[in-house]
């Protein structure tokens, strides 16, 4: 029994032309924004780390792009797997190369999360400043807090806005003003609940690979995962509900691609349990 190219559900209206140019268009727009949140982060480091980072702050740096990076390559390996590989190729090399390389990209993504964390606790860690005077200020290259990862710097043009309490981050020449900085704080709090969350999508999609390949993944267990796969996927649509909300067109952009994305996958998974679980025509 193999799988079929696509993993298109046999009532879909959509022609397999069609849907297959679909799923590989939104396959590219998400490889594209490993470059837009690059590009995002680089901008944000001419703030930030002006004075160098150290390796073990790359991943608080380029959480982003990092994260993104390997999801990309996550999305492109369960591909492979549940939708063009057939079943009887999916053994020896290539099945413990897809295995080692998706090992890898776990590691990445659970990286780039404690980044999304790190992140948080950078925002975390401010001291309020009373009676700042942002225009006496010009001579010290401060810069100025305006969204979560987006900076401008201090100047003349800008400093008769500021208000007299301002937070400043400890470590850095950043100040914010209060409401900026709440809103910074829930921006990054949405990131890292929504990183957990992605986290527990593949370790589901993981375990009902696994099985399939095993012979083992059965309606119960289908059904089982549907539900809690349901309240996480909840959980990311309301993460990219909120960043559309809020303004931030990148992240609810990305968040929206990536959620059209895994339903390819989980369109994969379905039609190719399907298939296995129907019984092989007995031949007279």
């Amino acid at each position: 029994m193999t799988k079929d190219s696509d993993g298109v559900v046999g009532s879909s209206r959509i022609s397999l032309t069609l849907f297959t140019a679909v799923k590989y268009v939104v396959y590219l727009l998400l490889s594209f924004n490993v470059y837009l949140f690059l590009r995002e982060e680089l901008s944000a480091l001419e703030h930030t780390f002006v004075d160098g980072f150290e390796l073990s702050q790359v991943i608080q740096v380029f959480s982003a792009t990092i994260d993104t990076a390997a999801w990309v390559l996550l999305l492109l390996l369960f591909e492979l797997e549940t939708s063009v590989l057939d079943d009887h190729r999916i053994r020896g090399p290539v099945k413990w190369s897809l295995h080692g390389i998706r090992l890898l990209c776990y590691v990445a993504v659970f990286y780039a999360f404690t980044g999304y964390y790190a992140e948080l606790g950078m925002l975390y860690e401010a001291v309020m400043i009373s009676d700042f005077s942002a225009c006496a200020s010009l001579g010290q290259n401060l810069s100025l807090l305006v969204d979560l990862d987006e900076y401008v710097p201090l100047d003349a043009e800008n400093c008769a806005g500021i208000g007299n309490d301002v937070y400043r981050l400890v470590g850095f020449g950043i100040v914010a003003e209060p409401w900026v900085m709440d809103a910074a704080r829930r921006l990054a709090w949405v990131d890292v609940v929504n990183s957990a969350a992605w986290l527990l999508v593949v370790i589901v999609l993981e375990v009902e690979v696994r099985l399939q390949l095993r012979g083992s993944l059965s309606d119960t267990v289908m059904s089982a995962t549907r539900w809690f796969k349901l309240a996480v996927y909840g959980t990311l649509f309301l993460a990219a509900g909120y960043w559309g909300i809020a303004g931030d067109f990148l992240d609810f952009w990305d968040a929206s691609l990536w959620l059209f994305a895994f339903i390819f996958i989980e369109l994969n998974v379905f039609e190719w349990q399907a298939e296995t679980s129907q019984p092989e025509p007995v031949s007279t």
